[in-house]
């Protein structure tokens, strides 16, 4: 018989001696357990048995504390549920084209519905397959990657293994205070949060936030920003090679983006398609049937520089950006919808105008800077010139005029820089003038034509068309908006205007002749046309028809500069005039937008209308923040 065995006296005695049963009890644990088992040997094994449910004990009340500390470190429950994203605020075209993003991250928020099937399923497949059974966490693959990741650390070797489902990634993904590092203390963090968010949340709108918070690499967060990021389409419309293709981004978006590493993108796609097979999602005949195609690319750069009107786009930016903070959001993080005044075929014609014209006039102006007396004829078609080849661009008059180009290396900033050096004002000229690439840079820029073109719609004054320059390759510089030039003879109508609207007749007469002219200081002034003066009488309408200088001189000279300058603002000038009489021939810096604004003024019947950029804004919801009701104000009567 075994110690572990009772003899049938022992158990008789027990049961049938009360005298036995009274015996005096023995002190201590041990004699707690022996005289209610009534042996020492089961007394021994169910004391060793209370330490280990003692020490398990002790390690549960442990875990809890320590989770009970983690969580002082965890999201908010006011975080919880009303998680912070930033969302770029998107610029659209009057007709629903986009024109840029404005973004610190290049997310914007896409509903659950209006997601693609092949999205979410690519995404289950691949990343939590048992998704719609567990609370937040798999407990089988949590336990399997913690154990491995803390026999990793305690030094057998490199075991971590990712468990995460795919509330848990989303919890990484929108809270900060969870970390991204491998260790145990960020798995229990996930869990905790993970577990939160299913209970706040339906598995729609977890798949929903988490596909809203993912990256595609830089400047593209969120299916939306990733799907037109790639293929210029929208998440609802992703085919599911397509859907393949973002989903097996998420393991690692560099290694795997079919742009810079299409083999491995199509190797990871084949192995998304292939779990969603495994998992029903998808027919086996598809899987096939694609495996071998290469990714269709449709890249899409999200920078204003490859905007349809990248001018606009930052004109749009400026003015948005004050309204924004107008209204209490932040026109970087709020996912604002902008929508413009621009019309998208319109301003494609624009850029096609500009880039026909003055690369036309660019080979005019190339001839007539290589020859010492260049020819003035102006009946001289653009293909004659197209077809010179007697010159070599630049070099009669780079060699012949030599004052003129001296005061055009004194003006570069690389002449400054050379005179600080304590070079003489002529050893810095034939310094620069020796330095052939120089010499090439200084020639392309004082030589290069530009241009700016706009259009506006004078009964609303809303843009339609916005070209600032002829490319980008030469700086940001807005031809439109930016820059200020001397307009020249189109200002003349608001000298005729001021007249017209004090009473002069169209059939008023001045003689069309050079004639000197004296300012209140007594300053000198002797215009003349461009061509020759007839020396006969002219009315206004004929002077302003012909864009006589003779005829605006002698009218700004009884009209006065100053009432010209009045009318002029009324109309739409905002840059400052000088109230001199070369004003009339236009000698004071206007933009291109107010004067083509201002002359809008004349053909709505004497209504301005400010230049119109954004018609509404819209939160990301839809509701509508903003909405412009600019009314025209009457600068001129309609008989004017």
């Amino acid at each position: 018989m075994s110690d572990w065995s009772y003899s049938d006296e022992e158990l008789d005695a027990y049961f049938n001696d009360p005298d036995a049963r009274r015996k005096r009890p023995k002190r201590g644990v041990r004699g707690w357990f022996h005289n209610r088992i009534a042996h020492p040997k089961m007394a021994e094994a169910a004391f060793v048995v209370s330490l280990f449910a003692g020490a398990g004990l002790l390690m549960v009340l442990a875990l809890v504390i320590y989770m009970l500390m983690l969580s002082t470190n965890l999201p908010s429950i006011e975080q919880l549920e009303n998680p912070e994203l930033d969302l770029a605020t998107i610029a659209y075209t009057a007709d629903g084209e986009e024109i840029a993003r404005y973004a610190t991250q290049n997310r914007s928020w896409t509903f659950y519905n209006e997601i693609s099937p092949n999205v979410i399923n690519a995404l289950v497949a691949t990343e939590d397959h048992q998704f719609y059974d567990h609370w937040g966490m798999n407990v089988r693959r949590t336990f399997t990657a913690v154990t491995k990741t803390v026999l990793g650390k305690l030094g057998f070797g490199y075991m971590t293994q990712g468990g995460s489902t795919i509330t848990q990634q989303l919890a990484r993904n929108l809270y900060n205070e969870i970390g991204m590092e491998r260790s145990v203390e960020r798995k229990l963090k996930e869990m905790i949060t993970a577990v939160q968010l299913e209970k706040r949340y339906t598995k729609q709108e977890i798949i929903e936030m988490y596909l809203n918070t993912v990256s595609f690499g830089p400047r593209a967060f969120g299916i939306e920003a990733g799907a037109h990021r790639f293929f210029n389409t929208s998440p609802a419309e992703l085919e599911p090679t397509q859907a393949a293709v973002l989903v097996g981004m998420l393991q690692a978006n560099t290694a795997h983006n079919p742009i810079l590493n299409p083999d491995r993108s199509k190797r990871r796609r084949n192995q998304v398609l292939f779990q969603m097979v495994r998992r029903d999602y998808l027919d086996r005949s598809y899987y096939d049937e694609n495996k071998d195609l290469d990714i269709v690319v449709d890249p899409q750069s999200t920078s204003s520089a490859s905007s349809i009107a990248p001018h606009f786009a930052e004109y749009v930016k400026q003015v948005g950006e004050q309204l924004a903070d107008d209204l209490g959001f932040d026109f970087y993080g709020d996912g604002l919808r902008i929508y413009t005044t621009l019309d998208a075929e319109m301003q494609k014609l624009a850029k096609q105008a500009v880039i026909r014209n003055m690369d036309d006039l660019q080979t005019v102006v190339d001839y007539q800077w290589s020859r010492d007396n260049p020819a003035r004829n102006r009946s001289t078609s653009v293909d004659w010139y197209k077809e010179r080849t007697d010159y070599e661009p630049f070099s009669t008059y780079w060699r012949t005029r030599t004052t003129s180009v001296n005061d055009m290396i004194d003006e570069t900033a690389r002449y400054q820089s050379v005179r600080r050096e304590g070079l003489t004002k002529q050893a810095a000229i034939e310094r620069l003038r020796g330095n052939e690439a120089f010499m090439d840079s200084l020639r392309t820029v004082k030589t290069r034509l530009e241009a700016g073109f706009v259009a506006v719609d004078p009964q609303t004054g809303y843009v339609k068309a916005w070209v600032g320059g002829r490319n980008l390759t030469d700086g940001w510089y807005d031809h439109v908006a930016q820059a200020k030039r001397q307009p020249g003879s189109t200002f003349k109508p608001f000298v005729y205007t001021a007249a017209i609207a004090n009473g002069y007749s169209p059939m008023t007469m001045y003689p069309d002749s050079v004639t000197t002219f004296y300012d209140a200081v007594g300053t000198e002034w002797r215009p003349r046309n461009s061509g020759e003066s007839t020396g006969q009488l002219m009315s206004i309408r004929d002077g302003l028809a012909q864009s006589k200088n003779t005829i605006t001189a002698h009218l700004i000279s009884e009209v006065g500069p100053k009432e010209s300058a009045f009318y002029a603002r009324r109309m739409g000038i905002q840059s400052p005039l000088q109230e001199v009489l070369s004003l009339g021939l236009g000698t004071s810096d206007v933009t291109l937008l107010e004067l083509a604004a201002a002359y809008g003024t004349i053909a709505n019947r004497g209504l301005y209308n400010p230049p119109v950029s954004i018609t509404r804004i819209e939160d990301r919801f839809g509701n509508v923040l903003y909405e412009n009701t600019a009314a025209p104000t009457e600068a001129l009567s309609e008989e004017t």
